[in-house]
């Protein structure tokens, strides 16, 4: 860039000192040394005038333009945080700057588009290796009782039950696939009203009642708010959170002396709902992609205990439709626990507007 900035100033200069000269000459009575000075002073302010307007605004600028799209590819943005207020006053500064900030904009939906199709090549994996189990399963059995097992009546007994076990599995996978794409698209609506939390903890926990896998569990509710503690929410939906909680936690129970606790804590505006266990826990490397469909910290612990990977991501979208968070805390052998808030509600059901 140096050497193309000091040939247009070199030519510039010479075009304006010959011009300049040549109608000095056109004055009568000036000496030969007077046309040489201002020769002299008009070829060297025009070449350093010349000069630097190229280097400095033009050149200068389009090195600086070629400098940040090199960043850009190396997904550098940290020249993004320059002095607004010099490129305002500069019409060639603020060129650079839109190209350049059209170009992150491309270049990070670039990012956006490279990052769902790796979702969608990850999730297509996922979902045919979740579905192959239930549905190889299944065709298994049944193509044994077909070959001639259906003539004994205690095979085809078992074999009958263990294919509805795999259907059940395979309809469990779909239901919570559905509820997803419900939430997601917006096409399930939150049906909004006033309940009373309190019961629908109750009637959570009786889920699990008589259920061998929740014989030594100690389930545990208390609450830092009245008997009737109303809140204004979808109950259908608040009630698959807290059941998916609950049965997340005692899938991943210890062995012994195994407690599951919920516990609501009243505050000004809303109702905060906490659910924590003493099970086996979750190493933090895993933290942040445990809400993530089909992702499992243990996959023949999960495969064994009947968990489609959906869960967490089932309570994470449909809180993120009531405008709500959940946050996590867990560490490996002294359990998990899971907060969220609902706004609060009231003993009557009217709708909040």
């Amino acid at each position: 860039m140096l050497s193309k900035s000091k040939s247009v100033a070199l030519l510039t200069a010479a075009a304006v000192s010959i011009i300049t000269t040549s109608f000095l000459s056109l004055v009568e009575g000036v000496p030969l040394s007077g046309h040489l000075v201002v020769f002299i002073l008009s070829f060297s302010s025009a070449y350093i005038l010349t000069y630097f307007t190229v280097d400095v605004f033009i050149f200068g600028q389009i090195e600086k333009i070629n400098e940040r799209i090199n960043k850009l590819r190396a997904e550098d943005f940290s020249f993004f945080e320059e002095d607004t207020q010099s490129i305002q006053g500069n019409p060639l500064l603020r060129i650079n700057s839109e190209i350049l900030t059209y170009a992150q904009t491309k270049q990070q939906e670039i990012d956006e588009l490279k990052k769902a199709e790796t979702f969608r090549r990850e999730f297509i994996a996922d979902i045919s290796h979740e579905l192959k189990t239930p549905i190889f399963a299944a065709q298994g059995f049944v193509h044994t009782l077909l070959d001639g097992a259906e003539k004994d009546k205690n095979v085809r007994h078992r074999f009958l039950k263990k294919a509805a076990k795999s259907l059940d599995a395979l309809d469990r996978i779909v239901q919570d696939l559905l509820t997803i794409s419900e939430v997601e698209t917006g096409v399930a609506k939150m049906e909004m009203e006033n309940f009373n939390i309190n019961s629908l903890i109750m009637e959570v926990y009786g889920q699990f009642e008589g259920k061998p896998e929740v014989e030594d569990i100690d389930l545990r509710f208390t609450m830092d708010c009245p008997d009737s503690c109303f809140v204004f929410a979808d109950r259908h939906r608040i009630f698959q959170v807290i059941l998916n909680l609950v049965s997340n936690s005692i899938k991943y129970q210890k062995e012994t002396n195994a407690v599951v606790e919920a516990n609501l804590v009243e505050h000004e505006k809303d109702i905060e709902v906490i659910m924590k266990d003493n099970g086996i826990g979750i190493p933090e490397k895993h933290h942040k992609r445990i809400f993530e469909r089909f992702y499992r910290i243990d996959k023949s612990r999960s495969k064994e205990k009947g968990g489609t990977g959906l869960g967490l991501s089932i309570v994470k979208h449909i809180l993120e439709a009531h405008q709500s968070q959940i946050s996590m805390k867990s560490k490996p052998n002294e359990g998990s626990e899971f907060r969220f808030k609902l706004p609060k509600g009231s003993p009557y059901n009217w709708s909040k507007e």
